[in-house]
């Protein structure tokens, strides 16, 4: 069965691999545009499709219009932080992986960790409240009852004997 599958999957796998190469196109690193510099760039920049993908990552259609126009930018002669800041402008904080802390996106920041603590609190105070309520008590009438099915009840078998 293995011997089978290997031939059907291999054309697949090399197919993926293939298209995994292609997100990042050839760019002619040679002037002075410094492919790790590129590279650095774009993975620290979000895809505005993908949205959890870099722009290093996404196969997405504006990924590669956003890597053409960093590209370009470099080439131009303009520092990262220019480029950083002409896309932030555009397209706002959200372009970025790691955007900074203003009261803009403090949500964002702060955000997990209120509804974490939010979360302790309703816990807290469900187990807490359950603690604090009194346990059920029986009437006179429902212990009697109970007291009257237990001796009725027949005397449980020993196994041993």
């Amino acid at each position: 069965m293995k011997s089978i599958l290997i031939p059907l999957l291999l054309p697949l796998l090399l197919a993926a691999g293939g298209a995994q190469a292609a997100t990042l196109e050839s760019f002619d690193f040679g002037g002075a545009v410094s492919e790790q510099r590129f590279k650095s760039l774009i993975g620290e920049l979000r895809c505005m499709v993908c949205q959890n993908e870099s722009l290093a990552g996404s196969n997405a259609e504006l990924a590669q219009d956003l890597r053409n126009e960093v590209y370009q930018l470099m080439s131009q002669g303009q520092s990262d932080e220019q480029i950083v800041d002409f896309l932030v402008t555009r397209y706002s904080d959200f372009v970025l992986y790691n955007p900074p802390l203003r009261p803009s996106t403090y949500l964002l920041w702060f955000g997990p960790f209120v509804f974490l603590l939010l979360a302790a609190i309703v816990l807290i105070y469900s187990v807490s409240k359950r603690s604090r309520s009194p346990e059920p008590q029986l009437s006179n009438e429902q212990q009697a009852r109970i007291e009257k099915l237990l001796s009725e009840a027949p005397p449980p078998k020993d196994e041993h004997s």
